[in-house]
């Protein structure tokens, strides 16, 4: 796996890669059912992958969300996912203590977009040797990124990826600025578009966020098309059901389709 990651480093003259999953672990079997769909469409597209979902969710707009199975339970599945497909696993954490934690579980470890500035985080998950991928704050420019990379370069970690999520438009709305991609890649790491939640609507008076999921192709089109390393998106056997971030999920069954037609834009402009 840590080979596999080592490849995603270098993957500006190959094809781009894949970070996918669910949001969240919601139980026992969702996250096996959605790893191996996903690791068979990229095996046959050549695509390098790696599982993606999140241990809790931290960031809810009401306490009555749901934020999680139990934090080891779900770790252990995540881990469990990547020896039993033998993928790269990702997990985002939330705190110093999460670090050292899901470092025992997870290949790479995520840092949330509104924690992108928290030195303490990205020291300590930097210490941890694993791979980092930082996402650039809704409030944060691509240039300005180069300070979170600084953190974790001089805590002794170069394996750093930035994800590109969208930047705060009004009170409920995100936009995607598409200079960023190749702004942050001068910084000298692979760059990833994360589609689904650059779709979102947060800040909802329902207290929960909605999404705009239509345009997920448009916009991993024009990420492949921008230059971006990799992609990263939510999906979900039944996005309907899902118990966070649903409404800018992509349905499983659609993902094959989507893949398919960025990797002909990625032969068409490398």
């Amino acid at each position: 796996m840590i080979e596999s990651l080592n490849k995603i480093k270098h993957t500006a003259s190959g094809n781009f890669f894949l970070i996918a999953g669910p949001c969240v672990v919601e139980d026992e079997t969702m996250p096996f059912e959605i790893a191996e769909k996903v690791k068979s469409i990229c095996e046959r597209l050549q695509i390098p992958y790696i599982f993606k979902a999140s241990f809790k969710k931290a960031n809810r707009s009401k306490l009555d969300s749901f934020q999680g199975i139990g934090d080891i339970k779900a770790l252990n599945i995540i881990r469990q996912v990547g020896e039993k497909f033998n993928i790269p696993v990702l997990t985002d954490i939330h705190s110093e203590h999460d670090a050292a934690m899901a470092a025992e579980y997870a290949d790479v470890l995520q840092i949330p977009a509104f924690l992108c500035r928290q030195t303490e985080l990205l020291i300590a998950a930097a210490k941890t040797g694993k791979f980092i991928n930082i996402k650039k704050g809704q409030f944060v420019s691509p240039e300005a990124m180069k300070f979170a990379v600084e953190k974790v370069r001089q805590s002794g970690n170069n394996n750093i990826i930035l994800t590109e999520r969208g930047s705060t438009f009004g009170y409920h709305d995100l936009v995607v600025d598409f200079r960023g991609i190749p702004i942050m890649k001068a910084i000298g790491v692979p760059v990833v578009l994360d589609v689904t939640h650059s779709l979102q609507i947060p800040n909802r008076p329902a207290g929960t966020s909605g999404g705009h999921p239509q345009f997920i192709e448009t916009l991993a089109s024009a990420g492949i098309a921008a230059g971006a390393d990799g992609i990263f998106l939510e999906t979900h056997p039944d996005p309907a059901s899902a118990k966070s971030d649903g409404e800018n999920m992509l349905h499983l069954d659609l993902l094959e389709s989507l893949l398919e037609r960025l990797v002909r834009i990625r032969k068409s402009v490398s």
